[in-house]
């Protein structure tokens, strides 16, 4: 059985007033819908997050991703869609940074924590003082020179609390444990070197009694991998690469036990690259990871083969552009899938997997859901790595679908790139349907709410020479608008009916993540600055503040020490959507910040420059 996404996956595209709901239709495989159904109020019965990886709500939001089941879903309600029109500023806090912010802002207590991009500042807001006063922060000092192998600007996307201590990671590649009272260093582990174009962008997960972090680089032809640090000292206790032997990817045959027999063989790793290439081959973790504790299995999303010319790596290019099933206590994996074979566009494997357990045919499964930059939503079977589902949710020309009985993309011939051929209308573009930017889950109307791009691309590969530290592309990349009137959109996505049920239409791409509560409503940012409030069951967009800069950082909303419930955003254009605004380059040249620049120079009048955190809550 083959599942094709159709090349007319545009829906009803209409003008409509700025701040209102588009409410799309889209077809694909199962049926069409363009509203969503109420659902009871106690959540859908066929449908849920795991227990034991998204606990009940206590007020707090202590990881980025809210809970390992990555859901971002918050069970406070005291906001909902009845007064969150009434929502207003209790404080700001500047950052005292001009590029991307993409960091979450945790709250632990009575203390916010949100870390900036270089130098990476990690700040703690005491929430008992009056506006959210500074109770203390850390300079890490990092190395500048690390600036430069910073893919896409120098971001973090957010620190991680666990028992007292706060981990995060700077761009020079250390990861840092603090003191979460006092801001005191418990200690500092240099993890990767950026004289290898290796960086830091992640949050680090904490899983038992290990730190979890990955390095970005696959733009500089950096290998990718996964490293475990001991919670305790910093000291290193396994590495999982992402090419090479089988002794490096922790791959052992005995409980290696991926679906598909693509998977199955000896250093897979070396032998899908042409010789040696694996070690310079990408496949980076710079994304999310998951935690399931019941099978004690962290998920998680591997990056682009380098370089993005396809021609110099021939070749399935394993273990790149996959997700990764792995025992956290040793790293060795369990089973492996990949998105994207021999990656032609750069759609890098590293967005979010939300963990769920659903009612699947008439059965149940314990399931990961992932959004890929290649505009499929993927549903795995996350105990033995099955595909049961990879629905198109965005204009596809790029590919012709997914074999559902070999697991593998079908690549669309017509699009291949060649030496001394430009590609045209490759949609998705290289940045993907979906970059980074993560979706929620809510556990009350069982819905997905995904930000996500509608772009499109001309393409053109060139020679491309590996020098260690530099860029390692081979790519002259153009971007531009998707069919109909939007580039970005925030949506609606039923996983078990496999349909978007509703879309808010935005002008520029969605490089916000989003967050959900039980009070039905979904907050999340645009490039304008705009700061939104929706209808989780319609769309409606019922509040909006105009914050100073675009907005890339992820919401999260908390209970104070006052009782009240809060809301929380970091404000910053930047990062690889935003650079042109924020580095100051020039439009001028259609292939700035690797393609954006055809596309977005009139960003820079409508969005300003600058950091700061916003806080609201509802009037006292």
């Amino acid at each position: 059985m083959v599942t094709l996404a159709s090349c007319t996956l545009l829906g009803c595209h209409q003008s409509e007033p700025s701040g209102l709901t588009q409410v799309n239709e889209i077809a694909n495989p199962q049926s069409v819908s363009s509203a969503a159904a109420p659902a009871p109020a106690a959540g859908p019965a066929n449908i849920s997050a795991p227990a034991a990886a998204s606990p009940p709500e206590d007020g707090q939001w202590m990881m980025p991703a809210r809970d390992y089941a990555n859901t971002r879903f918050s069970g406070l309600d005291e906001i909902n869609t009845d007064n969150v029109s009434k929502l207003q500023l209790e404080f700001t806090f500047a950052t005292g940074t001009l590029l991307g912010q993409e960091s979450a802002v945790l709250a632990v207590g009575d203390t916010l924590y949100f870390v900036t991009p270089f130098p990476n500042i990690l700040y703690a807001v005491d929430l008992k003082q009056p506006g959210g006063g500074l109770k203390w922060k850390f300079d890490p000092k990092p190395d500048a020179s690390a600036q430069g192998v910073a893919c896409c600007q120098p971001v973090i996307r957010g620190p991680v609390y666990s028992n007292g201590r706060i981990f995060y990671n700077t761009t020079d590649t250390h990861t840092v444990a603090l003191d979460a009272a006092t801001g005191q260093l418990l200690w500092k582990t240099r993890v990767g070197d950026f004289n290898y174009g290796e960086a830091f962008t992640m949050a680090p997960l904490v899983v038992k009694d290990k730190v979890l972090v990955g390095n970005s680089g696959a733009e500089f032809g950096a290998r990718g991998w996964l490293t475990a640090l001991n919670v305790s000292d910093g000291s290193v206790a396994w590495r999982a690469y992402s090419t090479g032997s089988d002794a490096d990817a922790l791959i052992d045959t005995a409980e290696f036990k991926p679906f598909y027999p693509q998977y199955h063989g000896k250093d897979l790793g070396i032998t899908t690259f042409p010789p040696d290439h694996w070690k310079i081959g990408g496949g980076t973790v710079w994304g999310w990871i998951s935690y399931d504790p019941e099978l004690d299995l962290i998920y998680y999303g591997t990056s682009n083969p380098s370089p993005w010319n396809h021609e110099v790596r021939p070749g399935d290019n394993l273990w790149t552009n996959g997700i990764f099933a792995r025992n956290p206590d040793n790293g060795h994996a369990r089973w492996f899938y990949q998105t994207s074979p021999h990656d032609l566009w750069d759609h890098s494997g590293v967005n979010e997997n939300l963990l769920l357990d659903v009612n699947w045919e008439g059965k149940p499964r314990k399931v990961l859901v992932r959004p890929d930059r290649n505009g499929y939503i993927y549903v795995i079977d996350r105990v033995t790595g099955e595909l049961l589902a990879a629905d198109a949710f965005t204009y596809i020309t790029a590919s012709k679908g997914v074999d559902m009985k070999t697991g593998r993309l079908i690549h669309n011939e017509d699009k291949i790139p060649s030496q001394g051929k430009v590609v045209r209308e490759v949609c998705p573009n290289s940045p993907g349907a979906k970059d980074w930017t993560p979706s929620s889950f809510s556990k009350r109307t069982g819905l997905i709410y995904m930000p996500h791009n509608n772009m499109c691309m001309d393409w053109e590969i060139k020679p491309v020479s590996y020098i260690a530290g530099t860029g390692y592309l081979g790519v002259n990349a153009r971007f531009y608008p998707g069919p109909g009137d939007h580039v970005g959109e925030m949506m609606a996505w039923d996983p078990v009916a496999r349909r978007k049920l509703w879309a808010v239409n935005e002008k520029w791409p969605v490089w916000s993540g989003t967050a959900v509560t039980a009070g039905d409503v979904v907050f999340y940012g645009n490039l304008e600055g705009w700061f939104k409030a929706v209808h989780a069951r319609t769309g409606e967009v019922l509040w909006q503040f105009r914050t100073a800069s675009g907005i890339i950082g992820q919401p999260t909303t908390f209970r104070g020490p006052d009782g009240r419930q809060y809301v929380a955003i970091l404000s910053g254009i930047g990062g690889w959507a935003g650079a042109l605004v924020s580095s100051e380059l020039d439009e001028r040249d259609p292939t700035a910040a690797k393609g954006f620049g055809n596309m977005i120079g009139e960003l820079k009048k409508q969005s300003g420059i600058g950091g700061m955190l916003y806080v609201f809550a509802l009037p006292r």
